[in-house]
């Protein structure tokens, strides 16, 4: 089957072809024959169109209340489910184009307006100045709008990390430039375009094409005063290196190869393995946070392995629109390879590799990019599958005698963005969570399914810098403005 979906840039207040009307076709991952339809293809003249209409509707943008701002991003929660029959094409043209299963695509579709509200809630505390009363002096500490803000988005979970930076701009005064993923770029375009329309032109710019073509443009255009970026290690180096040519501050989230940890005293009963299993597989293992290292005590690894190895049999893998299946394809062949590198280091080193899992139609699976879900048992520290990030399904599970050997191995690693701890006792919970080098650490859950959307989100190391979700998020895009008076003046009648 071959769709004619489409998708076209906005840019002030418009919905608009790219420059010349040049498309890009994009295929489905699980049938990679199948065209599933265009995005239109950006040029450096359309990223600049954008970027000056932005920086037109900042000034009115800005002086509008946080209080507005965030009634405005209610509407655009509204909106964006209120066509309950619009709401499922787009979910199902978005798996068609990404891969992942229809229940997954759902779940990103559906909820990415309880973001634009989660938000909106901190406008009072955004309207709030901080106060220092003197003597010698009183002092009002202020917020201030960055300007126009660049947010660039992965292919894997592109609403959701959308969610986590867009609203959160909004809310602070700044307007956007977005540039979506090459991937899998329609049906989300498709509901940019539905987030722009509710706001006033030149708020929200959507620019969707190659990012050899256009992304230096991007990062070194004159009014982009933020730069919002999630993505790989090297593309985030250089991000960097461009922004300082301008001094663009940079807010920069890596990826990770979070590890979690199985205490001697852990529950692993049913639903505590189910939440290891979606921990580390969900969206195929191509999640940021996904669980990439397992450190399991000896005592409970024989246990550990045969319970989780249980929960990957049960899984089914193929096209993520068919009913039945529980894993679609990863997003691209090069990110197949990637992993299926891994696997093939770690089998000629030696390493216990098993992959498990349901293949319904071994035709579609050969044809797609799928790669079953996989463990890896007692690897070398040194293989990749250790050592660097795999988003895909595949997990290294590696006995440790002591706690503190698992949580010097977990720290092992030049990332740091996500880990988390398993164990029945909050108190040691605690305690080795706040010894973890990481941005945010889960208890007895890893991943999405255990995440506080409310507290901020990043890491630090090769993982990056700067936060994104919660009220830190917003202060991302926010300069602190000090207005200093003799004490007492301020009081003055």
């Amino acid at each position: 089957m071959t769709d004619t979906a489409q998708s076209g840039l906005y840019i002030d207040g418009q919905r608009v072809e790219a420059s010349g009307g040049r498309r890009y076709p994009i295929h489905n991952p699980a049938r990679p024959a199948e065209r599933v339809g265009q995005a239109a293809l950006a040029s450096v003249e359309d990223v600049d169109r954008a970027f000056q209409a932005a920086h037109r509707a900042f000034p009115a943008w800005s002086a509008r209340s946080p209080a507005e701002r965030a009634a405005l991003l209610r509407r655009v929660a509204e909106h964006l489910t209120a066509d309950a029959v619009d709401l499922e094409r787009r979910t199902r043209l978005f798996t068609r184009e990404h891969g992942k299963v229809l229940k997954e695509a759902a779940t990103e579709m559906g909820r990415l307006g309880s973001r634009f509200t989660d938000v909106a809630d901190n406008a009072p505390r955004l309207m709030a100045d901080e106060r220092l009363s003197g003597p010698p002096f009183d002092t009002v500490i202020a917020r201030k709008p960055r300007g126009v803000a660049l947010l660039i988005v992965p292919w894997n979970w592109p609403l959701s990390i959308l969610g986590a930076k867009l609203p959160q701009a909004l809310l602070a005064g700044s307007t956007v430039v977005i540039k979506l993923p090459q991937q899998s770029a329609i049906a989300p375009a498709q509901t940019v375009a539905m987030i722009a329309e509710m706001l006033p032109p030149g708020v929200v710019n959507l620019i969707t094409g190659e990012a050899a073509e256009i992304g230096d443009a991007m990062l070194t255009h004159p009014l982009a005063a933020a730069i919002n970026f999630t993505g790989s290690v090297g593309v985030g180096k250089h991000v960097m290196r461009l922004a300082a040519e301008r001094l663009t501050p940079v807010t920069l989230e890596l990826g990770g190869n979070d590890a979690a940890l199985v205490l001697q005293d852990a529950e692993l009963d049913a639903a505590a393995l189910r939440r290891l299993y979606q921990g580390a597989f969900m969206t195929a293992g191509q999640i940021c946070m996904a669980m990439k290292r397992l450190y399991v005590h000896r005592s409970r690894y024989d246990e550990l392995v045969q319970g989780l190895s249980a929960v990957a049999a049960e899984q089914v893998v193929g096209d993520g629109l068919l009913p039945d299946t529980t894993m679609g394809p990863l997003n691209n062949p090069r990110q197949l390879q990637v992993v299926r590198d891994m696997i093939q280091q770690a089998r000629e080193r030696g390493a216990d590799v098993r992959e498990f899992g349901a293949v319904p139609d071994p035709a579609l699976y050969r044809q797609g990019h799928f790669q079953r879900p996989t463990l890896v048992l007692d690897p070398d520290p040194s293989l990749d599958v250790v050592r660097e990030e795999q988003f895909g399904p595949v997990l290294p599970i590696l006995p440790v005698d002591t706690q503190e050997q698992g949580i010097a191995l977990a720290n092992d690693s030049r990332f740091a963005l996500c880990s988390s701890v398993w164990t029945a006792d909050p108190e040691r919970a605690m305690a080795v969570a706040r010894q973890l080098e990481a941005g945010y650490t889960y208890l007895n859950g890893h991943g999405p399914l255990a995440q506080d959307n409310r507290a901020p989100f990043g890491g630090f190391k090769d993982s990056g810098f700067g936060r994104n979700l919660g009220f830190q998020g917003i202060e991302g895009f926010l300069s602190p403005h000090s207005i200093s008076a003799p004490a007492g003046w301020l009081h003055k009648a």
